[in-house]
């Protein structure tokens, strides 16, 4: 049987898979998909707790960071778009030179 430890471990492994590749990848891409893997980390810690305690709150909040989480990706593929489209390059350290 699955019980809330399994749960628990798997959220935090999800959310230092997703740590590391903030730390060591620089394309934005891979930044954006290791900060959507953070979320779901969260998304699925707030479901199990919610299961645990019988309450929907858990619930409510998974679609709060969803839809943050659409957001981010909107804004986020826009900027790549745009450092693709002036700099021929989705390295993050090169997004100090776009110019407004």
């Amino acid at each position: 049987m699955i019980t809330l430890q399994h749960y628990l471990v798997l959220s935090g492994l999800l959310f230092a898979i997703g740590l590391a590749g903030i730390l060591t990848r620089r394309n934005i891409l891979f930044l954006l998909l290791s900060i959507e893997l953070m979320f779901n980390a969260a998304n699925l810690l707030f479901v199990a707790y919610a299961r645990m305690w019988q309450d929907v709150g858990g619930q409510v909040m998974v679609l709060f960071i969803i839809t943050v989480a659409a957001a981010e990706v909107t804004v986020g593929l826009a900027i790549a778009i745009l450092m693709s489209r002036q700099l021929r390059s989705l390295n993050a350290d090169e997004a100090h030179a776009l110019k407004w």
